[in-house]
């Protein structure tokens, strides 16, 4: 007898694959038109909505596993995005801007960290400074999937220039893998020197060794070499198989994200930056731009790019704590909106303007809060999250996890979060509410201008139109022409392909012969 079976398997890719349908059929009117990102929807089928979507159940009621599901999605959807966004860019472009970027991801990056430590640390009560740098660091990158919404469609070749576009997803895909550095200083010295080093041995040094040694040499530096070097083979290899008519042109336009999903997994077995090394690699393997040039108008990158990012994203909107935003001992509500508000306003935007004079992409000061304003948070963050709990959990003292870890591990929870949530509303309802904003003063303006226009026209005298009962009085608004004068004539002048009016005296056409006078009747 036939039984509805709704098991996870079957609710899940209903779910997805109904969602993407769906929005499929609309997806052109709410991207170019409404300028919506499908990253808000994400919250629409957790537990705490629909509830079609139960991410502890999937992970066996273990919060362990769910965190470990999170991170590594998370992984694989930033070293596939990263990819994407290495190969978008031309031809040996990091070397090229080396200057803005160096700015961008060096004292930029440094501001916005200081920036987004001191205004939790104000914010939260009770958070040591050391805790604070370790959230300001999560949520110090850009994110590049909350990036592609204003790099890419109708919105930015509008209103975006493309060297600007392009400036924006190179800072986007390398602070990415650069946010290591801050998260492990802060983790390393709260390890080894918070509440007394308990359970470690030792001290500073030791934290500022494993962070110069671990952290730049072994998981930075590391990284990078390993991306030039896969991402150079791979262009090779391709270019070889190529000329050879070896490769198919599925497998060639599939090429990019088989080489993300290869080196996620060799970075992640050896502990390294996958993140870094998946945007180098991308960069590299489009040195020449030729694989860049091949696959510009083909469609298969940007589809399993959008599959990603909704997939992405309604899992997290699934995950999300959102009870505890309101119930937790960790911030209060009110101060968590409040820092929420000062994180978008003051994490990034002060910085761009005080170094936009020296990054030539940024032309002019409204260029410059823009670039200030839209720099995301979201996956990037929520990846640096996840890596922190699991860096915390390790810090134990006889076999429990330390006391000041724990505690920084419900603040991470809640703030980051929040924080993650605040920008994928925000960024994402920005450029169509800024339209909205735009279009409908200058509308009710249009609309009054014609009110007005249309109140005098009604006002006029019937005596301003010839053939009426009465005739103007001499001086009036029309003046007697003498049935001996000459029939009026218009002047016409030629520009491009149209024809425009120069006077109301004589008509020709300027660019060729006088043709002759029409004479025109009153009506």
């Amino acid at each position: 007898m036939p039984t509805i079976v709704l098991t996870h398997f079957n609710i899940i890719t209903a779910v997805l694959g109904g969602f993407i349908t769906v929005f499929g059929l609309v997806s052109y009117l709410f991207k170019e038109r409404f300028y919506l990102s499908e990253a808000l929807a994400g919250i629409v089928f957790g537990p705490h909505a629909t509830n079609l979507i139960r991410p502890v159940e999937y992970a066996l009621g273990s919060e362990e596993n769910l965190t470990y599901i999170t991170l590594y999605f998370s992984r694989l959807v930033l070293g596939v995005q990263l990819v994407l966004a290495g190969v978008q860019l031309p031809s040996r472009y990091l070397l090229r801007e080396w200057k803005s970027l160096s700015l961008l991801l060096g004292p930029a990056m440094v501001a916005m960290w200081l920036c987004a430590s001191l205004l939790i640390f104000a914010m939260v009560p009770n958070l040591p400074f050391l805790h604070a740098l370790a959230c300001g660091a999560c949520v110090t990158p850009t994110d590049p999937v909350l990036s592609n919404s204003i790099v890419k469609g109708k919105f930015a070749d509008k209103n975006i220039p493309k060297d600007l576009q392009k400036i924006i997803i190179a800072e986007s895909g390398a602070n990415d893998g650069l946010g290591y550095p801050f998260l492990y200083l802060a983790l390393y010295l709260i390890k080894y020197t918070g509440d007394g080093g308990l359970g470690q041995t030792g001290s500073t040094g030791k934290a500022i060794g494993y962070w110069f040694g671990e952290t730049w040499g072994y998981t930075i530096i590391l990284s990078i070499i390993y991306g030039i070097t896969v991402g150079w083979i791979a262009k090779e290899l391709l270019h070889f198989a190529e000329d050879r008519r070896f490769v198919d042109r599925e497998s060639f336009l599939v090429f990019a994200i088989t080489l993300a999903l290869f080196i996620t997994g060799t970075c992640g077995m050896i502990g390294s930056d996958d993140v870094l090394a998946c945007f180098v690699a991308g960069n590299v393997f489009t040195w020449d731009d030729w694989f860049r040039l091949e696959t510009l108008d083909d469609s298969l990158q940007p589809t399993i790019d959008m599959l990603l990012n909704v997939s992405v994203f309604i899992w997290y909107g699934a995950v999300c704590p959102w009870v505890s935003f309101r119930v937790n001992d960790v911030i209060p509500l009110y101060r968590l909106v409040f820092l929420g508000v000062l994180i978008l306003l003051f994490r990034r935007i002060p910085t761009i303007l005080i170094l936009h004079k020296k990054i030539w992409q940024i032309e002019h000061l409204r260029q410059a809060l823009f670039v200030g304003f839209f720099g995301p948070i979201g996956v990037s963050a929520i990846f640096y999250l996840y890596v922190s709990i699991d860096f915390l959990e390790q810090v134990t003292y006889h076999g429990e996890e330390r006391e000041d870890a724990a505690r920084l591990k419900d603040v991470m929870m809640v703030v980051i979060w929040f924080l993650a949530i605040c920008s994928i509303v925000v960024h994402g309802l920005s450029v169509p509410l800024g339209k909205l904003g735009y279009h409908i003063p200058r509308s009710i303006s249009l609309a009054l201008s014609a009110s007005t226009e249309n109140t005098e026209s009604r006002n006029l005298d019937l005596r301003d139109y010839p053939g009426s009962a009465s005739r103007h009085p001499p001086g009036g608004l029309q003046q007697q022409r003498d049935p001996q004068d000459p029939p009026p004539k218009i002047v016409f002048r030629l520009r491009g392909s149209k024809v425009m009016p120069k006077n109301d005296n004589d008509l020709q056409v300027a660019a060729g012969e006088p043709s002759r006078p029409i004479n025109l009747s009153g009506d």
